[in-house]
């Protein structure tokens, strides 16, 4: 393990994480975190010379449709529903007064 977790960085990150740790769990976190740092030093092994900088794995396209309109000006219908109306709107009780 190249990476030796201390107990003052074990403190810290529970003093972050607001965890109250036993020392059995601290022991348990400090191993955890050696692998982890473990892992992430294998992946620096690899040649990423050709590799591309990327934000997603599968590539991102425009996801959006063109607005076409498919029911028209059905306008009468609708108002047919309408306890009232005017000038071919909805009309509606005042809400907000001056």
């Amino acid at each position: 393990m190249a990476n030796i977790i201390s107990d003052e960085t074990i403190e810290y990150v529970g003093i972050l994480a607001k965890l109250e740790l036993s020392e059995e769990e601290k022991q348990q976190a400090k191993k955890d975190m050696g692998s982890i740092l473990d892992y992430i030093d294998k992946l620096n092994e690899l040649d990423t010379a050709g590799a591309e900088p990327m934000s997603h794995v599968f590539p991102v396209n425009n996801v959006f449709r063109e607005d076409v309109v498919v029911n028209g000006d059905d306008r009468e219908n609708m108002l047919k529903n309408a306890p009232e109306q005017k000038d071919g709107a909805y009309k509606v009780p005042k809400t907000v007064e001056n």
